[in-house]
């Protein structure tokens, strides 16, 4: 483990490790220590009774978050044309095909999400060891692989977002910014907890929400009573 600065040991000392915070409190507490100089994001970990192994147990899923992430999400869509320029009409950041699988191919992801057209999955497709390992390739399941690009685009604007768990059985996202408003932040947090709560799979055995942390980007993780969230 790195060495701990100050600023992390003096707001890792107003949280109570043994204790499990109502929502209002651990909100409270984050951004009391979110003390960067920059605003922090408020993110979620939840750790899950599931074997990520299985096929049959991988929790995956989108939500809309109704006040957004506060992130200026950056948006490719790989579509031919008139696909493209609508993408582009409804905010996409970027948007063709041929120049885009080129520069991808290059090594090129400067963008975090990509939404592609159904025709363009076969070519897009050979390029997963690089999309792949950073979360950006395009899939049905997430919305991101659709012929209404427009809708996609709006949406992930917006603050729509995709979770998956990991190898170690969590999930891990960002709700909000520190900044928000604490009614924002719990909103967003309610919302993403249910939606990951309604997604356990039905071979899944056992206590399904082992664990929920929130933190700041740079602070300590806050638990919380899963029973304040209304599950």
């Amino acid at each position: 483990m790195g060495k701990q600065s100050k600023r992390f040991k003096a707001a890792l000392k107003a949280v109570d490790l043994e204790k499990n915070y109502s929502v209002n409190d651990a909100i409270a507490l984050v951004k009391k220590n979110a003390t960067a100089k920059f605003d922090e994001s408020f993110d979620i970990a939840i750790q899950l009774g599931v074997d990520p192994r299985k096929a049959d147990q991988i929790v995956r899923g989108t939500v809309s978050l109704p006040h957004g992430t506060g992130k200026q999400v950056r948006v490719l869509v790989v579509a031919k044309s008139p696909l493209d320029q609508e993408a582009l009409a409804a905010g996409a950041d970027y948007a063709g095909f041929e120049e885009y699988m080129e520069k991808i191919q290059s090594g090129w992801t400067d963008i975090d999400v990509i939404i592609a057209t159904p025709d363009v999955m076969g070519q897009l497709g050979r390029l997963g060891k690089i999309l792949g390992p950073r979360g950006l390739m395009p899939n049905p399941k997430s919305g991101t692989v659709t012929t209404d690009v427009a809708k996609a685009v709006k949406e992930v604007k917006a603050g729509k977002i995709e979770f998956r768990v990991d190898k170690g059985g969590n999930i891990h996202a960002s709700v909000g910014k520190c900044s928000f408003a604490p009614n924002l932040l719990e909103d967003n947090l309610r919302l993403f907890f249910t939606t990951v709560f309604r997604a356990k799979p039905a071979t899944a055995k056992g206590r399904y929400i082992k664990s929920v942390h929130v933190s700041s980007t740079m602070g300590p993780g806050v638990a919380l009573s899963e029973s304040e969230l209304g599950v």
